[in-house]
């Protein structure tokens, strides 16, 4: 007989997503190093194991937060020599700085309501809430872009000499320190929990400690009395933050619009066609909820299996698929009866509910 089959969990309130909250461990892939591939977003990288949802937002949580204090501190030291000074090139770090510092409240209040409980209102959870915090961010790098470009534009229009030139250079060689220990934490811990935004807020964090070598070059320039050298490297960093911005922006908007990495997908088809008893692959869907991936696809089976057998079939390949994925939680399989001569498609009775 034909059968359609899907894998669900019947049990009064629970998710699909609840069966699968244990380790999966996979094999992890290599690195592309490549500076773009550095510089750019980067989210599916494969981990050990796919860490339980409440842990994952614990190490993000914990990220956050420390990296709010060193740079909170960082940013403090830079803007007692930006008083002192008046230095626009060390004015446009130390105010990224601050706003790079203050992404960790989005970031955490994101965190904190990924860790809810689905309900039937918001039946996938919150997730989703990553994703917001992401186009915060990306705000964010904006507005410190816009300023820091517009400080020292007028600088240039009206150029004044920097004071404290060595405490300029101390103060930008601190800043550089200290993103760059914030870039290395907040990268290590998004890859392995899998969350774009703390991936992309390190990043940015990264390109701040860079920009704050640049202030030496300001510095330098000061001290030779060039005063036109600290505006126009506090332009150089406004051109850098535009550069996170783009990549940024890019990432997070592949996010909200539910893109994935190809490679995923590729992946997902290999591992359904290894699967005992599935004769092919038809629609096959990944989306990212926060920092876990949501799976849906239909497989083509006997078509004169029973049900208790299709369903065993689905069930082997939603585990396959879960350990052939990284950060895949959930997989909701469909089992469509392989096609007989002269049969009608059973699917035909949905052709006019179809999207134009």
């Amino acid at each position: 007989m034909g059968v359609a089959t899907s894998t669900r969990t019947h049990r009064k309130g629970t998710h699909v997503s609840d069966r699968h909250e244990h380790p999966h461990h996979h094999s992890p892939t290599g690195l592309r190093h490549r500076l773009s591939h550095l510089l750019t977003p980067h989210s599916h990288e494969t981990a050990d194991k796919v860490d339980p949802a409440l842990e994952s937002s614990a190490r993000g949580m914990r990220a956050l937060w420390v990296s709010l204090a060193v740079l909170g501190v960082t940013a403090l030291a830079q803007a007692v020599v930006v008083v002192a000074s008046g230095s626009v090139a060390l004015l446009g770090d130390t105010v990224h700085n601050a706003a790079d510092a203050l992404t960790a409240v989005p970031l955490g209040i994101a965190f904190v309501l990924g860790r809810r409980a689905a309900t039937r209102r918001f039946t996938y959870g919150y997730g989703r809430a990553e994703d917001l915090a992401g186009l915060v961010i990306v705000l964010t790098i904006a507005a410190s872009a816009a300023f820091a470009g517009w400080t020292a534009v007028d600088r240039l229009l009206d150029p004044r000499p920097v004071q404290h030139v060595p405490a300029v250079a101390l103060a930008a060689l601190v800043g550089f320190a200290g993103n760059e220990w914030v870039a290395r934490y907040r990268i290590r811990v998004g890859r392995a929990i899998g969350s774009a935004a703390l991936v992309a807020d390190g990043l940015h964090a990264r390109t701040d400690g860079f920009t704050s070598l640049a202030v030496l070059l300001g510095a330098g320039g000061s001290a030779l009395g060039w005063q036109l050298a600290d505006p126009i490297v506090g332009l150089a960093i406004t051109a850098a933050i535009a550069l996170v911005l783009r990549d940024a922006a890019r990432e997070v908007f592949r996010r909200v619009m539910d893109a994935v990495d190809p490679a995923l997908v590729d992946r997902a088809e290999r591992a359904l066609t290894e699967v005992a008893g599935v004769r092919g692959v038809g629609e096959l869907r990944l989306r990212w909820i926060g920092h876990r991936l949501r799976a849906e696809v239909a497989v083509v089976v006997d078509g004169d299996v029973t049900v208790r057998q299709a369903h065993r079939i689905a069930v082997d390949a939603e585990h396959a698929l879960l350990h052939a994925v990284p950060r895949l939680t959930a997989a909701l399989v469909h089992a469509d009866p392989e096609p007989a001569p002269g049969e009608a498609d059973p699917h035909l009775p949905l052709a006019h509910h179809a999207a134009v």
